[in-house]
């Protein structure tokens, strides 16, 4: 979402959003009047273009500092290999996620993965907070159990906004975001060091509250299946060309059949499901963000025409790619 070199001393923050009414907003149009595109939009911070050699990156900055320029608005858009947490501290407003349009008002957090689709808005002039974002890479350099806990982020943000129950909880992360701030912005010596160890103590805290509140309501910072998270890597790279369980499994050295097992004991779906719903995600994405054609869209995903993308689609959502587009205000 944001804009910045390696530890970016410039500090300035985006914004987007959906679908929803808030009174104080008055209703808005699907992803905030966005014009028609032929793809969503791929940044490295907001406006900038993609950086597929940025490593060791971290970059903060306050909500407001950039949103107020884009008049507090960040239309949807995509990061290839940032990882972002935003805390609201003040204000409220909406945030488009993949093809769902969540509502969210402070005291919050609010994760973003990788490649995810997503854009907000916020309340003119009342919201502040941070967004700290940071490339994956980094935590290699923060050690196993700390490393560990950026990682279950990722599955923690199937749920992004997180609500901050008390004055304790929105007290201590907006402290470290302070602090990794000045530690940015006056790049004294060791700072690197120093910004990695406050992104870990966000990621920490972020995620005990976010396992808080998860439905099971246990606080758990367990590594990610490893096995898991391969697949889901493999399937990212190729889920335009390969739909079969065999191609996976051989890449996994595995059978087929133990993979889905395995998959199911630790996801509680089978790798077919993963699969499905990656193409799936995809096919959302275009249809709400893009004006491509829908022929066009079947062909970019590898479907032999668009008469089986339709029947896929429909298996998936109960509706015709069209009416899903329609319903989304496409």
């Amino acid at each position: 979402m944001f804009a910045g070199l390696l530890f970016s001393r410039v500090m300035q923050a985006p914004a987007d959003g959906g679908f929803f009414r808030i009174p104080e907003l008055g209703p808005v149009a699907y992803a905030f009047g966005m014009p028609a595109v032929t793809a969503l939009p791929l940044f490295h911070l907001y406006g900038d273009p993609p950086d597929d050699q940025a490593f060791d990156f971290i970059h903060v900055e306050t909500i407001a500092s950039r949103s107020s320029v884009h008049d507090w608005l960040i239309r949807a858009h995509r990061h290839r290999n940032l990882f972002q947490i935003l805390l609201i501290e003040r204000g409220s407003g909406q945030m488009t996620f993949e093809a769902a349009t969540l509502p969210f008002a402070a005291p919050c957090a609010i994760l973003v993965p990788p490649t995810a689709a997503h854009g907000f808005r916020f309340r003119p002039q009342e919201t502040d907070g941070w967004v700290v974002s940071f490339t994956e890479d980094v935590t290699s350099a923060l050690g196993e159990r700390a490393g560990e806990s950026l990682k279950r982020l990722k599955a923690l943000a199937a749920e992004p906004v997180i609500p901050l129950g008390n004055a304790n909880e929105i007290a201590r992360l907006s402290a470290l975001c302070r602090d990794l701030h000045e530690e940015s912005f006056l790049a004294r010596e060791g700072f690197r060091i120093a910004m990695r160890g406050l992104l870990a103590l966000i990621a920490v805290e972020v995620a005990r509250l976010a396992a808080s509140r998860a439905r099971t309501g246990e606080v758990t910072l367990e590594p990610a299946d490893a096995t898991v998270e391969a697949l889901r890597r493999l399937v990212e790279e190729h889920f335009r060309k390969e739909r079969l369980i065999a191609f996976y499994a051989e890449k996994l050295a595995i059978t087929p059949d133990r993979l889905n097992d395995h998959v199911k004991r630790v996801s509680g779906v089978t790798a077919g499901h993963l699969i499905r719903q990656r193409v799936l995600t995809e096919a959302k994405r275009a249809l709400v963000f893009t004006g491509q054609p829908i022929h066009e869209i079947s062909y970019d995903l590898g479907f032999a025409d668009p008469s089986h993308f339709a029947r896929f689609f429909r298996k998936q959502t109960g509706m015709t790619p069209q009416a899903f587009r329609e319903g989304r205000g496409g």
